[in-house]
């Protein structure tokens, strides 16, 4: 039914696929899941410091409405909101292997680029960013589509063996 998270088989018929709109996250803007499940892969859609109430992280206004953004604590915000994601289906950033980050201003790389060293090195997921002319709100700087690896059940202890 429309609205309500998606799961088991796909119309496509991807074996092992498995999509879904997670409660207590950012309701997506469109009609797509938080992440898809395709065999031993989990795509994340791309996601932003904005939280289920609508509000972001990093923006804030004064009371005269001028608006005030923060690169670091959207870039924070935005990783977080994956790791939950992920954790939702059983991963963790660990087991990313290919990150996408959309940046509205180059400007802000060094704050970006900063705040996912902490998160990451180079042992991390593969990266690419680009320049963007804008996002979906004004408010948000950033946003960050993700791939991870997380093998079903039966190959589970064996990828656990090549991790360490």
């Amino acid at each position: 039914m429309a609205g309500e998270p998606a799961s088991g088989e796909p119309a496509s018929g991807v074996p092992g696929a498995d999509a879904r709109v997670l409660a207590g996250k950012a309701k997506p803007r469109g009609r797509y899941p938080h992440y898809k499940r395709a065999g031993d892969f989990l795509y994340v859609s791309g996601t932003s410091a904005r939280r289920p109430d609508n509000t972001f992280a990093g923006a804030t206004a004064d009371e005269m409405g001028t608006a005030t953004l923060d690169i670091r604590a959207q870039t924070r915000a935005v990783i977080e909101n994956v790791a939950d994601i992920l954790a939702a289906a059983g991963a963790g950033l660990a087991d990313l292997v290919a990150v996408t980050a959309y940046l509205v201003n180059m400007n802000d790389f060094g704050g970006y680029n900063e705040v996912y060293g902490e998160f990451f090195d180079e042992d991390g997921p593969t990266r690419t960013t680009v320049a963007v002319h804008q996002l979906p709100h004004p408010h948000i700087l950033i946003e960050i589509q993700a791939v991870a690896y997380v093998p079903h059940a039966e190959r589970q202890a064996e990828h656990q063996g090549e991790r360490q």
